[in-house]
């Protein structure tokens, strides 16, 4: 990875997406939706580019994710870990993998994790000057969403 500027927007996880000027939330919840891990990254960044990091370390009998992160090195990462993989296949993929739907329809707990999380201003609008004060406030909606 090269050499950020201490003071760059991308160190301080900023980049233009559709959106505008943005900050991309990466997040890990378990099977009940509580959250487990976060990470940041410039808007413009994909979300399988962090994947590996969520999934380090982690003990677990399945991952759900949706179509973006179909990808064979992921596939193989997770099935590397011993679980399931429950990702429902590209439609472009020339051998198209089989999943389990009906695990596949649990994934909407991550999506309300989110809209828990944008509960707090802080968070759905990014007050925050640097990367590091952000996440912060990201931990502590996330302790809040626990607590509640």
């Amino acid at each position: 990875m090269p050499q950020v500027k201490k003071s760059s927007a991308e160190a301080e996880a900023l980049g233009r997406s559709r959106g505008g000027f943005t900050t991309k939330l990466h997040a890990l919840c378990d099977a009940l939706g509580n959250p487990i891990r976060f990470l940041l990254t410039p808007g413009q960044r994909h979300d399988l580019s962090q994947a590996a990091h969520l999934l380090d370390g982690v003990e677990t009998d399945a991952v759900l994710a949706d179509r973006g992160y179909d990808a064979n090195w992921l596939v193989a990462q997770i099935a590397e870990l011993g679980a399931e993989v429950v990702i429902p296949p590209k439609r472009n993929r020339r051998v198209q993998r089989s999943y389990d739907a009906n695990l596949y329809a649990d994934r909407n707990k991550v999506e309300r994790l989110f809209g828990r999380l944008k509960q707090y201003r802080r968070v759905a609008t990014r007050y925050e000057k640097t990367a590091s004060s952000y996440l912060g406030m990201v931990y502590v909606a996330g302790i809040m969403t626990l607590l509640a």
